[in-house]
């Protein structure tokens, strides 16, 4: 196993977990030199928070923990490709890098529909590699949304 398919099972350990709480299952782990700074998952539902993307969560708490806004040496680790907030916030955050699983044809913005952080538009730019486990993350999310289908009254009423 790689460290980078390490680290993504970790996020998918997470996005498990939002599931069972019923919230959309994708998770995050962010990365500091190989040791785990931040690692959660969405809030959305539980919080009624629109920002609490797993992503979001992760950079605020890296930030929070290390005392800096500036995460260029921090990487994340994230089952689904980040959305455009998310993405926005890793490049305000000047991250590093970001590995994602599953590809999000609808509001992916570090590939899918947009590749906001390589934008030269932007002062900070970085690499984002997505289908790390991306069968695994994929997978997650199905089994939810097909859930969601069979059991409409258990599902919030917006995504």
């Amino acid at each position: 196993m790689t460290e980078h398919e390490r680290l993504m099972r970790i996020a998918l350990e997470e996005a498990a977990q939002a599931a069972a709480e019923g919230e959309i299952p994708v998770g995050a782990v962010l990365v500091r030199a190989g040791k785990v700074i931040a690692r959660t998952r969405n809030r959305r539902e539980q919080q009624h928070d629109p920002t609490a993307h797993a992503e979001m969560l992760a950079i605020r708490e890296a930030s929070q923990k290390l005392g800096t806004r500036r995460l260029h040496d921090c990487t994340l680790y994230t089952t689904l490709e980040p959305c455009p907030m998310c993405a926005g916030a890793m490049v305000m955050a000047r991250l590093g890098a970001c590995y994602f699983g599953a590809y999000d044809e609808r509001q992916g913005c570090c590939e899918s529909v947009y590749a906001l952080p390589s934008d030269p538009a932007f002062f900070w730019r970085l690499r984002c590699v997505g289908g790390v486990l991306q069968e695994e993350s994929q997978a997650l999310l199905t089994a939810f949304f097909q859930a969601r289908r069979e059991h409409p009254a258990d599902a919030p009423t917006d995504e």
